[in-house]
């Protein structure tokens, strides 16, 4: 089983700095979430584990190894990435999309072979895609077509998948939709699986392990009972609130009243990141800050 982690792992932006000097370790067979506030370097830390972004410092590992020395076909056959918003080529069926995750499987002495039409069909399997399989992609629901780039990326056949914020434009039944699917793919591939998450909840309910950045650097590490408490939500994200257990699952439910007393905050707390919001794609929920809501 792989094990992905970073040592002294350093990322920036320019001249911006948004990682520095991180250490971590990613649970193996675990689905792990990255949550924190815009511009707290979730994205950019996933980049930088996917090999998508070059460190300015340190490393990150795949079993020990520093990633940019492993060969690129190589990689893609140990580590998948599902990037924010990816868009298909018009006309391109949803058969034709899962079909590329099989790139880093092929050579010019090994083309299209029975493995790979049966990593494809039972991609479209896992993923419930097998009846629009014909479908052009670009004429799928938000849903449809986010299970469909899964089951692109679960046809890499690689042990580790990156998502980046993967329920980010869908509505509420589509958001569930994919986070189960996550969790059976987890369940029953027993794949790693890391995640950012803007919805603090969902974290909570559809992740075994939580790692919560702010200004780039993790603040808390551990399973949803010991990472998410009121003390984060004031420190991580600069609200008040309380941490309930969820009455069906008994996992941590997060309520947020209001924004927490900044005053007595660093004064970096409040400011922005443009290179990072830029990359991350981050976005803002406005409330009014007497509203009682679920932290997203």
């Amino acid at each position: 089983m792989s094990q992905l982690s970073t040592q002294h792992l350093s990322l920036a932006y320019d001249q911006t700095t948004i990682i520095a000097d991180l250490d971590l370790a990613i649970p193996s067979g675990k689905i792990t979430a990255l949550v924190g506030p815009n511009g707290c370097g979730k994205s950019t830390l996933l980049r930088g584990l996917a090999r998508l972004l070059a460190p300015r410092g340190g490393a990150a590992l795949l079993d020990g190894k520093a990633i940019h020395q492993i060969p690129t076909r190589e990689l893609a056959k140990r580590i998948g990435i599902l990037p924010q918003s990816p868009v298909a080529p018009e006309g391109l069926t949803v058969r034709e999309l899962v079909a590329q995750g099989r790139y880093p499987h092929q050579s010019w002495l090994q083309q299209w072979a029975t493995d790979d039409e049966a990593a494809v069909l039972k991609a479209l399997e896992l993923t419930g895609m097998t009846a629009l399989a014909e479908r052009a992609a670009d004429t799928l629901s938000g849903g449809q077509r986010q299970r469909a780039w899964i089951a692109m990326t679960l046809a890499q056949e690689t042990p580790v998948i990156l998502l980046d914020e993967p329920t980010t434009f869908l509505d509420l039944s589509h958001q569930i939709e994919v986070l189960q699917l996550l969790e059976r793919l987890n369940r029953i591939e027993g794949r790693t699986i890391i995640m950012v998450v803007h919805d603090l909840n969902h974290a909570t309910r559809h992740a075994h392990h939580i790692i919560a950045l702010r200004e780039g650097a993790v603040v808390a590490s551990g399973s949803p009972a010991a990472v998410v408490t009121p003390a984060l939500l004031r420190e991580v994200f600069g609200v008040e609130g309380v941490v309930v257990p969820d009455p069906r699952t008994g996992v941590p439910l997060c309520l947020a009243y209001g924004l927490a007393d900044v005053r007595s905050a660093p004064a970096s707390e409040a400011q922005d990141h443009p290179p990072e919001q830029q990359r991350d794609g981050m976005h803002t929920h406005a409330r009014g800050a007497s509203e009682p809501f679920a932290l997203r």
